[in-house]
């Protein structure tokens, strides 16, 4: 699941801000930052969901190859892996920088700019996200000095969410940098998770039983089936399955066609040329370029089996629209945010 809306808006205020984040961040984060230099940029991302590094997953290794120190904010480290590959830094320990992303107007990117008055704003979708304004949206709106998404899709739906009139920079995913050669392997099918349960980390995608039930449609028929996890899935539902070792992306390369409920990485999969189905419950609420990525879309396990069987690749076009760019766009995505800082201290 990607940053639905605001996923976040069931959790608790009180701990989303918690004692730690009003009594520590504006003490650890009032002074002026430095004046940035291109090797020396100091950059902290809060997303929508307090605790989802993965969406940054792919950007330290463009910062640190310019020198650059990125850092995510999370309330606490409830939810942080020991092994984290993102640096983060919780509520009170917020360290000086030169830039403020936010991925959303979420309950944590506005608190996090609250807290961070003189920090110049950039809002880059990193992940999905329902084309309506958030209710926090002004908020974040008022500070937000440039904006990004992977396409031009993409751009459309983040610009409702955020109410922006202005112009958003397209610069492709971090994710497509390195995409992998596919080799399908016959009767082989990804199933694309989403998340089922709610956790405190974000909400749950309605669909689950759905997507469970086609899978259990296409096992029956003969099919191969492996499943892609999404970071925050409850593993054990799908443990009768071979679960993916490698990431959603690069396992879609070795399938012959991908099914699931739609969400980020869908575009993705559709840069690797594999085939997408989806599985769309009538609750869902996904943007229409999510759909269209889609060879078909299903509300029922009986279609799960024919629709797979006449799946087709993404037409170039509607690839281009879908996912944006590819390749570099790592670098792009950090281009723009240096812009912004430049522009900012002008």
């Amino acid at each position: 699941m990607g940053e639905r809306g605001d996923p976040v808006a069931g959790l608790s205020r009180r701990r989303l801000l918690g004692a730690a984040l009003l009594a520590g961040a504006v003490s650890a984060c009032g002074a002026p930052p430095t004046a940035p230099t291109e090797r020396a940029l100091r950059v902290l991302i809060a997303t929508n969901e307090p605790w989802g590094t993965y969406h940054a997953e792919p950007l330290p290794a463009e910062a640190q190859r310019r020198g650059w120190t990125l850092t995510q904010l999370v309330p606490d480290r409830t939810e942080i892996d020991a092994d984290e590959p993102v640096p983060v830094a919780v509520a009170g320990e917020f360290p000086e920088a030169d830039l403020l992303v936010v991925t959303g107007a979420g309950d944590w990117p506005a608190d996090c700019l609250a807290q961070l008055p003189d920090l110049p704003v950039v809002a880059s979708s990193l992940a999905y996200l329902a084309p309506q304004e958030a209710p926090r949206a002004a908020e974040v709106r008022a500070r937000v000095g440039a904006a990004t998404a992977s396409s031009q899709a993409e751009a459309t739906s983040f610009r409702a969410h955020l109410g922006l009139d202005g112009d958003i920079a397209v610069v492709g995913s971090a994710q497509t940098d390195d995409l992998p050669a596919r080799s399908p392997e016959p009767g082989t099918v990804l199933v694309l998770t989403s998340v089922t349960r709610a956790d405190a980390t974000s909400a749950a995608a309605p669909g689950a039983q759905l997507l469970l039930d086609s899978a259990r449609r296409l096992a029956e028929a003969g099919r191969r089936v492996v499943v892609g996890l999404h970071p925050r899935e409850d593993r054990a539902l799908w443990s009768e399955y071979e679960i993916s070792p490698v990431p959603s992306v690069r396992a879609s390369a070795a399938a012959e066609v991908a099914i699931g409920i739609p969400g980020t990485v869908f575009p993705l999969v559709a840069a690797v040329g594999t085939s997408l189905v989806g599985c769309v419950d009538p609750a869902l609420d996904i943007p229409g370029y999510l759909r269209d990525v889609c060879s078909a879309v299903i509300d029922d396990p009986a279609a799960a089996v024919p629709a797979v069987d006449g799946a087709r690749p993404l037409a170039p076009d509607a690839l281009t629209a879908a996912v944006g760019p590819v390749g570099g766009s790592a670098a792009r995505l950090l281009d723009a945010w240096r812009d912004a800082v430049v522009a900012a201290r002008r």
